[in-house]
């Protein structure tokens, strides 16, 4: 009688699905993200909603941030400061480092506090973590894809307006170029996700690196100002300043770009991609502890 009630005792006690961490840090299960894109077209969604609720334009911001921008650039560096543009029209040298460099910072920003902003859903239900930042990539270059239609319309009226634009054969690599930025942002931002919970004040080192990087980047200014061999170097060291010469050169056909310096950044955005998701796949079991 014993032995029968023990063994009913153990039938209670067995479990019909077991939710642990992975058991390595090289282990990323590709097939179960797979399995939840569902949640992240509702993730992506989300973020399409939470940007439009309570606002009066709506999707209109999403053109007026970067005209209101580039207009800034345009006084503030072009007229005041008279920053060389390659002979290019100031408006549309400026819309085309901007509308690129946005994307990259934004899905930065995101991807960096993706522990902290969402850590009342990940305590209480489980799924890929990896799906929030990847969401988060996505959601960007929908809107990327708004702002760059908008370069496009002021490339179009520069260009058949006889102006000294001339796109060529590399426009083509624009796709490319938008995936060399997204996986450096979320590279970049799985590592700075990972660190922040359990350094919180590395969110306000990001904040300022990101404004210092930009001015470390070709957006407000051509690589062909800067004449120092040493700060060229500097500059050319940094992945974003071959994508940004790439995707000015193919659309305006003026700029420094080479060939090397996009193979660079590839190099560079694959290390950093593949390092952040090792952090993030790490930090990921236990982060609920310091968050």
């Amino acid at each position: 009688m014993h032995n029968k009630e023990t063994k009913l005792e153990t039938a209670r006690q067995e479990w019909t699905d077991v939710i642990q961490a992975s058991g390595g840090l090289l282990k990323i299960n590709l097939r179960e993200l797979w399995h939840y894109k569902d949640l992240i077209y509702m993730f992506v969604k989300r973020d399409f909603v939470t940007f439009y609720k309570q606002t009066i334009l709506g999707p209109l911001w999403f053109l007026i941030q970067p005209i209101l921008t580039t207009l800034t650039f345009v006084i503030i560096f072009g007229n005041l400061a008279k920053i060389s543009t390659d002979g290019l029209p100031s408006i549309l040298f400026y819309l085309a480092g901007n509308t690129i460099w946005a994307y990259f910072s934004e899905g930065l920003t995101k991807t960096s506090t993706v522990f902290r902003d969402n850590a009342g859903i990940f305590g209480k239900v489980y799924f890929p973590r990896l799906t929030m930042p990847i969401s988060i990539v996505i959601s960007g270059v929908i809107k990327f894809l708004i702002q760059y239609g908008l370069f496009l319309a002021f490339l179009a009226y520069f260009y058949f307006s006889g102006s000294r634009v001339q796109p060529n054969i590399w426009i083509i690599a624009t796709p490319y170029l938008i995936v060399l930025m997204a996986m450096l942002a979320l590279g970049l931002g799985m590592i700075f996700s990972s660190l922040t919970t359990k350094y919180k004040d590395l969110v306000f080192l990001l904040s300022f690196g990101i404004q210092l990087l930009m001015y470390a980047s070709p957006v407000i200014y051509p690589i062909s100002t800067i004449a120092d061999p040493f700060y060229r170097t500097l500059l050319n060291c940094n992945p974003i300043t071959g994508i940004i010469e790439c995707f000015r050169y193919g659309h305006l056909g003026a700029g420094g770009f080479q060939p090397w310096m996009l193979a660079y950044s590839t190099a560079i955005s694959l290390v950093v991609l593949i390092l952040g998701t090792l952090i993030f796949n790490k930090v990921e079991k236990s982060f609920m502890d310091t968050v």
